[in-house]
């Protein structure tokens, strides 16, 4: 399943990459008519807080979310109470780019962390395209939560 997220839902589709899912996010600089066509293009489904383009996409036969809340945890629940969650795609995607994460060699990625980092974990994880780095850190067990409250893995 695959989402396309307009500008006005960025920290969403951060989260839904999060939760594993292949989620494209339309900026600013992205316009109605580039974002349904992309959505039909790659069959994803639209969400949205814009009933404008709702109608469009509905008009299109676009699949389509309508977010009515301003609050991540309800919009949350609401894009993924019908949807299956696959417990081995969480933290699997780069919450900046979308890209797949790839497990990396910790001798590999010395000089791209803290060094406290370094010497503190042994697992990290690469993004090829954008070249962040992840690991387990202080942040990790607040999304593990955040995850179990939204959806029970």
């Amino acid at each position: 399943m695959k989402f396309l997220c307009d500008q006005m839902l960025g920290t969403l589709a951060k989260w839904l990459r999060i939760f594993g899912f292949d989620t494209f996010y339309a900026n600013s600089s992205i316009v109605d008519n580039e974002i349904l066509l992309l959505a039909k293009k790659e069959n994803r489904i639209l969400i949205t807080r814009d009933k404008e383009l709702v109608q469009k996409a509905r008009r299109d036969n676009i699949k389509t979310v309508d977010i009515k809340t301003i609050d991540l945890d309800k919009q949350l629940t609401r894009v993924l109470d019908d949807v299956d969650v696959d417990k081995k795609m969480i933290l699997s995607r780069c919450t900046i780019c979308n890209s797949i994460l790839e497990e990396v060699n910790k001798n590999k990625i010395k000089d791209k962390v803290p060094e406290k980092v370094f010497s503190n974990n042994d697992v990290f994880w690469f993004c090829s395209n954008c070249k962040k780095v992840y690991w387990k850190g202080s942040h990790y067990d607040k999304m593990v939560n955040k995850i179990n409250k939204i959806k029970k893995i």
